[in-house]
């Protein structure tokens, strides 16, 4: 799980698939050979007794699930996670291929119909490249760089994305009631902006095979090889420009940094060369007179291309977005290269998913509070939605004691924490209201038809909310989706019913496993509310802003001084821990997700506590279980471990360091535990050991 704290930023951004997408044709398989077996919770056969829990905790509880379970073929990551995601998946393929054969309602007709155009391995061999041929066509009738704008608004409106700029609504910072339009920064196609500013060697290698897979996807559309390796060229100096004008994922986390309302006109200034009053003409959104640039500086990059590279350099680098979007759905040429370099050479993959994995998820992607309603009715039942929200009320009553035991808070501080706690939202297992299909068009015979039809359905879904109230029971997940997430400007905490199953949570197993698995993680997402972004956010979702604009906190000077000591600790802590033959992980980048995975440990142990108290059971130390002869406190923290066993490729890991505000699953174990001392009291452990070293990290 990647439990994630802002919207759309997913739990183990983006969710638990990674940014590159993946492609889509292999063998013609329509459905599993079997299903897949189910995860189980609080596992003992994971556990490897050679280790010394004291050493390396993470060894100790899912040592032995590493060896029993190497990452398959079509993975470039295998944990706790997918085990879950691949049961919802395939149960999830149960509704899709019947309703792709014997729909029985309107909704299942228009959901099996893009599952099974889809599948449809054979149309999208038989198109080839002439499925983009119209997209493609429209870039070459550019013929100035002052029409860049106009061509971004007709592509936008007719296939639901544009190229260089779009527009889009979101809430208000300053007022989290409303909604604005805002425009941020993208158009690269690697996965970070690190790649194609570093200078080491594995870095410049991965630009040069990039560059060889751009002309290899020229080449199949007909090109020359010499114009190929020349566009592929122009691709790379665009998108490095572009990179350059961009916003590091570290300073993106400062709310403040992103936040920039200017008027129309002072944006026009910004860039003088795009066009904005076409752009926003197109968009239905003329009337604006303010926007937030939430990064100017990639906006002065987008204008200076414009300015200064060729009409034929910019047609390259548009005629490969193009491409490149609808390469994973094309014809088998297509999706084979695509593979090659964005699953095989970034990730580690070795092969490609199954086609009915794959549907399966992009259905669930365009469809997913439809296919959603019907998935519940079977895999999640009012008794389970019943007994998370008791789990829930116990979680953040313990994590009010803790607010009011603090040492380091002074009691300011802590009645505004109070208050944020008090207003928190809690949001289980699917929406209160499901989203209204009926405005998406669907095709059964045309799947890149029906990517665009989604893409436009949600772009006007979108837009329609400018300048309305902020729809506070919409949500950011699937009810299938294996994740959670904190989204600060509603204050709310979210919990797909896909993930309320083991191994986080199982109604059969006693409360010390269910508090150290899904207890955790509504720990973890509470958490998220104070960590160093949820800081700035409010109880009503505002971040705080000074009368001269500058971003405040609800903290006191004082507190907001130790509070920051406290998570500095943290992020130089998780900063040393290696992931890969050196690479780090990056402590600012991860801090806010580690802070919530040592709050949430904290506070899931309280509430288990709090819990077996009334039953008389006072120290969790005290008794083991005949059953497996651990104590509750020890059952806690192997049942918390065991959610985050995987095993990773080295580019995946390599990948998630440079791009992923979570820590991997080991660091979420033993950088968790170290810093708890409950951990060492419950195992055992001497002052000194790696898992009880004599200083450690606490916020909350």
């Amino acid at each position: 799980m990647r439990i994630s704290k802002t919207i759309p930023t997913l739990l183990l951004s983006g969710s638990l698939i990674g940014a590159a997408a993946q492609a889509m044709n292999s063998a013609e398989e329509t459905g599993p050979a079997q299903p897949p077996k189910k995860p189980v919770m609080f596992d003992l056969t994971s556990i490897d007794k050679t280790a010394n829990p004291c050493t390396d905790f993470y060894q100790y509880a899912c040592g032995n699930w590493m060896k029993n379970n190497p990452i398959p073929a079509t993975e470039s990551r295998w944990g706790s996670f997918n085990t879950l995601a691949d049961t919802n998946n395939y149960l999830l393929w149960k509704d899709l291929d019947a309703a792709s054969k014997h729909p029985s309602s309107p909704l299942q007709t228009k959901y099996g119909s893009y599952y099974a155009a889809c599948m449809d391995v054979d149309q999208a061999d038989k198109l080839g490249a002439r499925a983009i041929a119209s997209q493609l066509a429209m870039v070459d009738g550019l013929d100035s760089t002052k029409m860049v704008a106009q061509l971004d608004s007709r592509y936008e409106a007719k296939y639901g994305q544009g190229f260089l700029v779009s527009v889009r609504v979101g809430q208000d910072q300053k007022d989290a009631t409303q909604q604005i339009l805002q425009t941020g920064q993208g158009g690269l196609t690697l996965p970070d902006r690190d790649y194609y500013l570093n200078q080491d060697a594995r870095s410049v290698r991965l630009r040069e095979q990039y560059v060889a897979h751009v002309t290899a996807m020229f080449s199949l559309l007909g090109d020359t090889p010499d114009r190929a390796a020349a566009e592929a060229a122009g691709v790379l100096k665009v998108e490095t420009a572009l990179a350059q004008g961009s916003m590091p994922r570290v300073e993106m986390r400062n709310p403040a940094n992103v936040y920039h309302m200017m008027t129309v006109a002072e944006v026009q200034q910004l860039s003088p060369d795009f066009d904005w009053h076409v752009l926003l003409d197109g968009s239905g959104a003329g009337q604006v007179r303010t926007l937030n640039v939430s990064f100017p500086g990639f906006v002065r990059a987008v204008n200076e291309q414009l300015e200064s590279e060729p009409l034929p350099v910019l047609k390259s680098y548009l005629r490969w977005q193009v491409l490149h979007r609808a390469a994973p759905y094309l014809s088998k040429d297509f999706v084979d290269r695509n593979f090659d370099f964005f699953a095989a050479t970034l990730t580690g993959q070795k092969e490609q998913q199954p086609r009915w994995k794959r549907c399966t998820r992009l259905t669930d992607a365009a469809l997913g509070e439809a296919v959603g309603q019907d998935w519940v009715k079977q895999n999640f039942p009012p008794a389970a939605k019943d007994n998370m929200e008791k789990l829930v009320a116990a979680l953040e009553k313990a994590l009010g004691e803790d607010i009011r035991t603090l040492p380091w808070m002074s009691d300011a501080t802590k009645a505004e924490a109070e208050k944020k706690l008090a207003a928190f939202r809690d949001k289980i297992g699917y929406p209160a209201h499901w989203r209204d299909y009926s405005k998406l068009e669907v095709s059964r015979t045309d799947f890149i038809t029906d990517l665009s039809h989604n893409a436009v359905f949600e772009r006007d879904r979108n837009l329609t909310k400018l300048g309305k109230p902020v729809d506070e029971s919409e949500w950011g997940m699937t009810p299938p989706t294996v994740n959670a997430y904190y989204n600060p400007p509603q204050n709310d905490i979210n919990f797909p019913a896909g993930i309320l199953q083991p191994p986080f949570y199982d109604v059969t197993k006693d409360p010390a496993i269910n508090f150290g698995g899904i207890g955790v993680v509504i720990g973890h997402e509470m958490t998220h509310g104070f960590d160093d972004q949820g800081a700035n956010y409010g109880p009503t979702g505002n971040v705080k802003y000074n009368a001269d604009g500058s971003m405040g906190s609800w903290f006191t000077p004082d507190d907001l001084t130790k509070f920051k000591q406290r998570t500095q600790c943290l992020a130089d802590e998780y900063s040393q821990f290696p992931v890969a033959d050196g690479q780090n992980l990056n402590g600012r980048l991860t801090l806010g997700e580690n802070a919530a995975d040592n709050g949430g440990l904290r506070i899931a142990f309280r509430a288990l506590q709090e819990t077996l108290a009334p039953k008389g059971i006072t120290n969790l130390d005290a008794q083991t279980d005949v059953r497996d002869g651990y104590t509750p406190a020890q059952r806690f923290f192997i049942s918390f471990g065991q959610v985050w066993c995987e095993n990773r490729t080295e580019q995946a890991a390599r990948n998630q360091a440079k791009t992923d505000p979570h820590s991997s699953g080991k660091w979420r174990t033993d950088g968790s535990v170290q810093n708890f001392d409950e951990f060492g009291k419950a195992f055992g452990c001497k002052v000194g050991q790696p898992m009880m070293p004599e200083k450690s990290c606490r916020v909350w």
